[in-house]
């Protein structure tokens, strides 16, 4: 999740942000062997940001609802698997920050995968698990696969190829829909963003250098595959959904478009480095060919 990210990443630059530029270098460089004092560190930040999420989680979301036994639910069908891609980009994010809080501390790479991974897969069953305890959701088993989804495509590409050549990344644009259920889809942009599914598009950016590393293509541009979802004001097709848009018809949405690689550029910097890190989650906006679930297609010159 790129909230968490920047969230921790804040941290870890408030503890040096009085020495200055080089420090903050210094203390953004990986250490070369394990760092106890900064593994102990990532240890409290991780577990503090973590749970005062779940705890804020608890407070805004669940708490206006009643608790129940732990129940499941089967919502493979709604919102046109959207929320589901969701939970792949979440959990992939939050474990390559994981992994890559790990290699900062020095720790080897058999912990970086085992422990830092799999931070997002452990955080999002949490949170699924507060579901299965309310009474206005239930532990969903198809989000459950979701997020062991994202967790296993960043570590399947550690052990093939030993670096990350296809990344979940995510766009979004604005859309008339929210203003039709501003409660369930939004009422500002920033709540949109979240909730407005007929805005987002998930992606799979895939470099194209790492597959011809011979070759003479840029090694930042990347290839890539997106997916989105319109015409949606409730998780099913249903009466409800008919009743806001009486004359809207739900339909998937795929796209094929350029991107950059962000990690790719090169910079002496670790400062820019990390940056560049966490703003690798976001689709640049680029040229876009679209196909409609009805067949048809668009072509946009600048798709978001």
């Amino acid at each position: 999740m790129v909230f968490k990210n920047i969230v921790l990443l804040l941290l870890l630059w408030s503890c040096q942000i009085s020495f200055g530029q080089n420090s903050i270098e210094n203390f953004l460089k990986p250490s070369d062997t394990l760092n106890k004092k900064r593994l102990k560190t990532l240890i409290i930040a991780e577990a503090a940001v973590g749970s005062l999420s779940l705890i804020g989680l608890n407070q805004l979301w669940y708490a206006n609802y009643p608790r129940s036994n732990f129940h499941y639910i089967n919502d493979n069908a709604e919102w046109l698997q959207m929320d589901k891609a969701g939970h792949v980009f979440s959990s992939y994010h939050i474990g390559s920050f994981g992994a890559n809080a790990l290699k900062w501390s020095g720790a080897n790479r058999k912990s970086q995968l085992i422990y830092g991974s799999t931070l997002g897969l452990v955080f999002m069953t949490t949170v699924e698990i507060f579901d299965g305890y309310s009474s206005q959701w239930g532990f969903s088993v198809g989000d459950e696969l979701a997020n062991i989804s994202g967790t296993a495509l960043y570590v399947s590409q550690e052990l093939l190829w030993n670096e990350q050549r296809i990344v979940p990344k995510f766009s979004f644009h604005t859309t008339p829909y929210a203003s039709s259920r501003p409660n369930v889809l939004g009422s500002s942009i920033q709540e949109q963003i979240l909730k407005d599914y007929n805005g987002q598009t998930y992606w799979l950016s895939v470099n194209i250098h790492s597959f011809a590393k011979s070759s003479t293509i840029p090694k930042w541009l990347n290839i890539a595959v997106g997916y989105g979802a319109e015409g949606m004001i409730t998780g099913n097709d249903g009466f409800v959904n008919a009743i806001f848009l009486p004359e809207s018809k739900r339909y998937r949405q795929f796209y094929l478009s350029l991107d950059l690689d962000l990690t790719k550029i090169e910079t002496k910097s670790h400062l820019i480095k990390t940056i560049l890190t966490v703003f690798n989650s976001i689709k640049i906006p680029a040229p876009t060919f679209e196909i409609k679930s009805s067949g048809t297609t668009k072509y946009h010159f600048l798709y978001f």
